[in-house]
């Protein structure tokens, strides 16, 4: 028999015992923090305290270099004072020799310095050296070749320099300043020899590039690291500079730009080439220079207009290298700096072709000239070059030839900006421009609920990064089974097929599918194929057959669905789950190419049909059309779409059928309250649609109600045709309270609406009455309470009946108060009264109070007159005399007033 107590017992005990473990462990923790206190205390007590040593903040070897630093600094400055000051002072012999004396010194002495371990003193000493080499050139061109060109002799020495330091460096590979410092003077030979033969900004640019193509090579094949970031940086300097010049040559000389552009785009093309892994950017340079220079013979052969396309077509060729160059082995990064240049310029291109499509999309909404005037606004911008739909349409173009989702976004944008730019660069009549926007949205609003047409080539979410989709005959069935096969590609596998051999390409044993102990491993997609979508990937009712077969493979009892997860034992060579193979974070799915295009196209159908809309305003006729063309778009779009898209698109047709309400309004030449008498047939109808059209009532009756409210404001100014308004509003708000799928709030708005009706009603009679305003509302709140309590007898009276007898009892209070008749105090006592009693007989606490106090109010409201007079016949002395025992009695009977009211505490707490 089973002894073991309940699982709630079970538990008990379990947490009891772990708080008294949990006890026992907290004193055992201070009983040791206590133990090493005492045991430690003797020893710090007996440890003798010397002053603490300051906290240095400079290490020993940044000390030294500052030291170093600064020694060798003064010392150049003293050279440079003894060459230029006391140089004169001195005979030919005796400069020569302190200058050879010095000089070699400072050059010999970092041999020594290195010999003896001292790296840093050596470093110091050697750039001393380097820059008593600049100062002995320069001092020999004062004394003996004061009659040679000075940028000359500065190429010269510079280049002598630069191989002196380099072969010093070399020699001495221990010092790390010589050779970036033959770098930097390797920088200036060329460039100063070309200054000193008399070249121009384009021989400059020349030598600066081949200085730099100079530096790449030294970058690419240079040992050093100091060597290679120097050069790049003179590298980067000289070329851009290069190319900067080529560029700016490109605009007055083409040809010449051209071929500084073409040469530097090799140089930048050859060091992406050789160092593969910072390839993109040299790629990007290269592929920006070469644009630039084809560009720019095409700019001065092509008309003005022309020039922009002439750009936009040489960038779009060289994006086309992606494509191209996979086949040819081009590396990755050389493609990927390629194509992001094209890709650049187009989109620079794409800027330039932008303020067309703007005054299209923002010229109607801007309205210069009266409604149905039949005056049409000038375009701004119909001078600027219509080459501008060129671009547009090449763009879309090619990336209508990429199969990547991104790509097609890009095409739908292209389209529809084409087509709105389409009026302003043509300059075509208004009827054209009007059909061609109403053709723009009803061609994008279809495109928004059809996008099957325009995934075509489209990879399936599921597939690997390389496919480009279902090949050609591809089924959808097909299609889907290649998903399915993906999709499971990473599950257990297929059963044995009875002959066969199973083969290590068949992957691991199948696993049971209700293991939860199998851990989860990342897999990448297979390929789709005839195996993946053929018999042996699903079962006989459309399942997988991987988990089929993990259901019913030979040999395994999968355990109970109680059982806890079993965790493979150390060494077993199965990966643990969570540790040696962590399972791969959740991924949120992909979205469907179908779903983001028609994302897409509905934005850009919207914009187009709020201009079309806003264009008809010119002409009766075209407003009309316009609407109705409108109104049956947004119909269809949300009868046919689905999401979001179907409730805008509702909304959207409810505000159609209100601009033509309006616009038959204001053809009939109707006034303002009349218009808002129509206006209200829209709300009518949405709640027609709503009691039919589930998926989107909700969004099309908050239509209706804010077009009904528009109503209410229009009829505000005439209080008698807003009262109709008001109970209209009212009807259709209760039908559509009482309808199968009705909306409580609904009933709410209903009876609000009839009430305000009839306010605004009285008030037009001229109805001053307080009671002819309040009853209306006290009768059916209390109809409303007293149902409310039959069906839930624990209801707070407050809230039953508190709202509606306020609602009269208060207003007619006040109203009695200043009535000089007794009629109204005589009506509204009896009321208060009968009020009153009805509260104590059925013990209900807002009946009790609100009809006493009522009653108490009103009655000393009739006896205020005799007060008045009572007190004034009596001696002045009188009052305070009566207050003063009144104050004596009360507190002579503290206690038994104080057990009287809480009494009645009690008792009005019992009621409800």
């Amino acid at each position: 028999m089973d002894n073991s107590p309940p699982p709630a017992d079970e538990l008990v005990l379990v947490d009891r015992e772990l708080a008294h473990i949990e006890a026992r462990r907290t004193q055992l923790l201070a009983r040791r923090a206590w133990l090493v206190q005492v045991l430690y205390q003797p020893v710090r007590a007996a440890t003798p305290r010397w002053p603490a040593a300051p906290v240095t903040d400079a290490t020993p070897r940044s000390a030294q270099n500052v030291l170093l630093t600064l020694g060798g600094t003064l010392l150049t400055i003293a050279a440079v004072a003894f060459t230029l000051v006391s140089w004169g002072s001195m005979g030919i012999g005796g400069r020569a020799a302190v200058l050879c004396a010095v000089t070699g010194a400072a050059l010999a002495a970092p041999v020594a310095l290195l010999r003896r371990g001292l790296g840093s003193t050596a470093e110091s000493v050697a750039a001393l050296g380097l820059v008593l080499t600049v100062l002995d050139a320069y001092a020999l061109h004062r004394v003996a070749l004061s009659d040679t060109d000075g940028l000359g002799y500065a190429a010269v020495v510079s280049a002598v320099l630069a191989g002196a330091w380099a072969a010093y460096g070399s020699a001495l590979s221990r010092l790390r300043v010589p050779l970036p410092a033959a770098v930097v003077a390797a920088q200036l030979p060329l460039p100063l020899g070309v200054l000193a033969a008399g070249g121009g900004p384009t021989a400059f640019a020349w030598a600066a590039l081949v200085t730099a193509a100079a530096d790449g090579a030294a970058v690419l094949w240079g040992r050093p690291l100091p060597v290679r970031i120097t050069a790049g940086v003179g590298a980067v300097l000289l070329g851009g500079w290069a190319l900067l010049t080529g560029a700016r040559l490109s605009l007055s000389s083409p040809w010449s730009g051209a071929a500084l552009l073409l040469a530097g785009a090799a140089v930048c093309l050859y060091a992406a080439w050789r160092a593969p892994a910072g390839a993109v950017a040299p790629s990007v340079v290269a592929g920006l220079a070469a644009v630039a220079a084809v560009g720019g013979p095409l700019r001065a052969a092509l008309p003005a207009d022309w020039a922009v396309p002439g750009y936009v077509l040489c960038a779009l060729l060289l994006a086309s290298v992606w494509r191209a160059g996979a086949g040819a082995r081009l590396p990755h990064g050389v493609r990927t700096g390629l194509a992001g240049a094209g890709a650049s310029v187009v989109a620079l291109g794409l800027l330039w072709a932008l303020p067309p499509v703007a005054a299209g999309a923002l010229g109607p909404l801007t309205r210069t000239t009266g409604v149905w005037s039949g005056e049409h606004a000038g375009s701004a911008l119909a001078s600027y070059p219509a080459t501008a739909l060129l671009v547009l349409a090449v763009a879309a173009a090619a990336l209508a030839s990429v199969p990547r989702l991104w790509a097609r976004c890009g095409v739908l944008v292209l389209v529809w900006a084409l087509l709105t730019a389409l009026p302003v660069s043509l300059g075509l009549p208004y009827a054209a421009t009007l059909a061609l926007q109403l053709l723009t949205a009803a061609t994008a609003l279809w495109t928004a609920v059809r996008p099957a047409p325009s995934t075509r080539g489209l990879p399936l979410p599921g597939t690997a990064r390389g496919a480009t989709g279902p090949g050609p005959g591809t089924t959808p069935e097909t299609a889907a089974g290649t998903a399915r096969g993906t999709k499971t590609a990473a599950g257990p596998a297929a059963p044995p097929v009875p002959g066969r051999t199973p083969s290590a390409a068949d992957g691991p044993p199948a696993r049971p599918a209700t293991d939860p102990a199998a851990p989860t491993e990342p897999t990448e997609p297979t390929a789709s194929g005839p195996a993946a979508s053929g018999p042996s990937a699903s079962g006989p009712v459309g399942r997988p057959a991987a988990a089929s077969a993990g259901r019913s493979a030979p040999g395994s009892v999968p355990p109970p669905p109680s059982a806890p997860p079993q965790v493979p034992a150390a060494g077993s060579g199965v990966p643990r789950s969570g540790w040696a193979s962590p399972s791969p974070r959740p991924q949120a799915p992909a979205a469907e190419p179908g779903t983001v295009l028609g994302r897409v196209a509905y934005a850009g159908g919207l914009v187009s049909a709020v201009d079309a809309v806003a264009l008809a305003l010119d002409v009766r006729g075209a407003t009309f059309a316009a609407l109705g063309v409108v109104l049956g778009l947004f119909a269809g779009v949300a009868v046919l779409g689905a999401g979001a898209r179907r409730a805008v698109s509702a909304c959207g047709a409810v505000l159609a059928a209100t601009g033509l309400v309006l616009a038959g309004a204001a053809a009939a030449g109707l006034e303002d309250h009349w218009t808002a008498l129509a206006l209200l047939l829209v709300p009518a109808a949405t709640a027609a649609v709503g009691a039919t059209a589930r998926p989107v009532a909700l969004p099309v009756e908050i239509t209706g109600a804010a077009v009904g409210l528009c109503a209410l404001g229009l009829a505000g100014p005439r209080p008698a045709f807003l009262a109709l308004a008001l109970a209209l509003g009212g009807v259709i708000a209760a039908a559509t309270a009482v309808r199968p799928g009705r909306r409580p709030f609904a009933s709410w708005a209903a009876a609000g609406l009839f009430l305000l009706a009839a306010w605004v009603r009285l008030g037009a009679w001229g109805v001053t009455t307080p009671e002819a305003y309040t009853l209306p509302v006290t009768v059916p709140a209390l109809v409303v309470g007293f149902l409310r309590r039959r069906r839930d007898p624990e209801a707070s009276s407050w809230t039953a009946y508190g709202p509606g007898l306020a609602v009269t009892l208060l207003p007619s209070l006040g109203a009695a108060w200043t009535d000089p008749e007794w009629v109204r105090p005589l009506v509204l006592g009896v009321a208060a009264l009968v009020v009153t009693l009805l509260g104590a007989r059925f013990r209900l606490q807002a009946l009790l109070l609100l009809g006493g106090t009522v009653l108490a109010l009103d009655g000393l409201h009739e006896l205020a007159p005799y007060v008045v007079q009572v007190v004034g016949a009596l001696p002045r002395w009188l009052p305070p005399a009566l207050a003063g025992l009144l104050l004596l009695a009360a507190g002579a009977t503290y206690e038994q007033r104080l057990r009287d009211a809480r009494r009645l505490r009690e008792r009005l707490a019992r009621m409800r």
